[in-house]
């Protein structure tokens, strides 16, 4: 049935650790004359504590502010002279840096990282304008986003103790307080070569690239790391809910539901649930939300594979006129129900399974997204090769495991529901 198989993703990855502990991951692949450079760290706002939300990010910026042997702002420019490309992300958990250039550049892309890992320059000016840049990047995405309020208030209101409570941007006043000492902290306790992971793809020569790294990076002094003490999530025992009253034309939804972190086993079997119930005209809540009822603009599945236990999210934007936020949710809850009342059609199943398949793969012809790939599989479970495996757990998926994994967390106690309402009509009655 399937012809794909997880060998076709042929990817021979190589391992070498520095003294000091750095982690380096290769694959040679020469079928084009370019490299991906990335650099994983692993700090994200997961490792951030309430009064300095948002740091991870906010230093993502600091990053490009120059070092000791590059001006600011000439990062990127030095990249692109060079025929490259740069940026950076920032995530729950973990922060990222890469470069993507032609080979004959491995020299000058290691050391500009090395550069910014060892002696980065951090002045009260590059902090003041850089936290300026990040409120903006904040009014725009969460302040000024209906799917940005959306979500901001589902972490917040499903997760009581967990980091993953805040915004990987931060809350604005703690965005607004950070001082030059908390980011010179952070950096000494963060930024450091046993608390990272180089990732290199492409055109490059096995020895002569560890002996590279070795050179710029090998003399950076790890780093004493503290052991972190993360608040575990205490289990949700009942349904929670919250209404938002909002500049908004339409009301929004989202439902969701704790689910277990990236390693477990059910999060590949919760993927299909999503793409059964959203992915495409023929998906469950498509075709009765969007084609039938035509009560809103979309609706789509979220599921979280992070470090630690994460949500499943249905979403729902701009629900029409003439239809109740009840009756959304209500079709929300009986698709959900029916999962676990009955089976999943083979035909249902397959098309999910060759989509999420088709999904994985694609891509990953490209250095950049195979790294990007190892990556976030490394920081999420653990092992930089999860992706692969993954693939092997949707091919193994059936429909008793799809009911059995739906009849476990699709529970009312373990829900919580977000409503965004247009502010004009504030008088909404109760939904409950």
């Amino acid at each position: 049935m399937h012809t794909s198989t997880a060998e076709d993703i042929k990817l021979d990855l190589k391992e070498h650790r520095l003294k000091n502990g750095l982690r380096l991951i290769l694959s040679e692949d020469h079928s084009s004359p370019i490299i991906s450079l990335q650099v994983w760290y692993n700090v994200g706002s997961r490792n951030e504590r309430p009064g300095i939300t948002g740091i991870s990010h906010l230093f993502e910026h600091m990053m490009f502010k120059g070092s000791k042997n590059v001006e600011p702002e000439e990062y990127g420019r030095i990249i692109q002279q060079n025929g490259g490309t740069d940026n950076a992300f920032t995530a729950r958990d973990m922060t990222a840096y890469f470069e993507n250039l032609p080979s004959s550049q491995l020299e000058l892309a290691v050391r500009l990282e090395a550069d910014r890992m060892a002696h980065l320059r951090l002045t009260a000016d590059t902090l003041a304008s850089e936290r300026e840049v990040v409120k903006e990047e904040r009014r725009m995405r969460v302040d000024n986003s209906l799917f940005g309020k959306l979500s901001e208030a589902l972490y917040s209101t499903a997760f009581t103790r967990h980091p993953y409570r805040w915004p990987v941007i931060g809350w604005m006043s703690d965005i607004d307080s950070i001082s030059l000492e908390d980011c010179k902290a952070f950096y000494r306790s963060h930024y450091a070569p046993n608390n990272a992971t180089i990732i290199l793809l492409g055109d490059i020569d096995l020895q002569v690239t560890i002996s590279i790294v070795e050179k710029y990076f090998g003399n950076i002094p790890s780093a004493e790391l503290m052991e972190e003490v993360i608040p575990v999530e205490e289990i949700q025992k009942k349904e929670r809910e919250k209404d938002l009253f909002v500049d908004a034309s339409f009301p929004w939804l989202a439902v969701a539901y704790h689910i277990p972190e990236a390693a477990h086993d059910d999060v590949p079997v919760l993927e299909l649930i999503g793409n059964i119930l959203t992915s495409g005209r023929s998906s469950r809540l498509h075709r009765k939300i969007i084609y039938e009822d035509q009560s809103a603009l979309s609706v789509f599945a979220s599921v979280d594979n992070n470090k630690a236990p994460g949500l499943f999210v249905i979403t729902v934007n701009s629900i029409k006129q003439g239809h109740a936020m009840e009756e959304i949710e209500s079709i929300a809850n009986e698709s959900l129900e029916l999962l676990k009342a009955e089976m999943v059609t083979e035909r249902e199943l397959e098309k999910a399974i060759n989509q999420m398949e088709t999904n994985l793969i694609f891509g990953l012809q490209t250095n950049f997204v195979k790294g990007m790939r190892i990556g976030f599989s490394l920081t999420s479970t653990g092992d930089p090769l999860g992706f692969v495996k993954k693939l092997e757990s949707y091919r193994h998926a059936t429909a008793k495991d799809i009911q059995k994994v739906a009849k476990k967390y699709f529970t009312s106690e373990n829900r919580t529901i977000i409503r965004l309402f247009p502010k004009e009509n504030s008088e909404i009655p109760s939904t409950k």
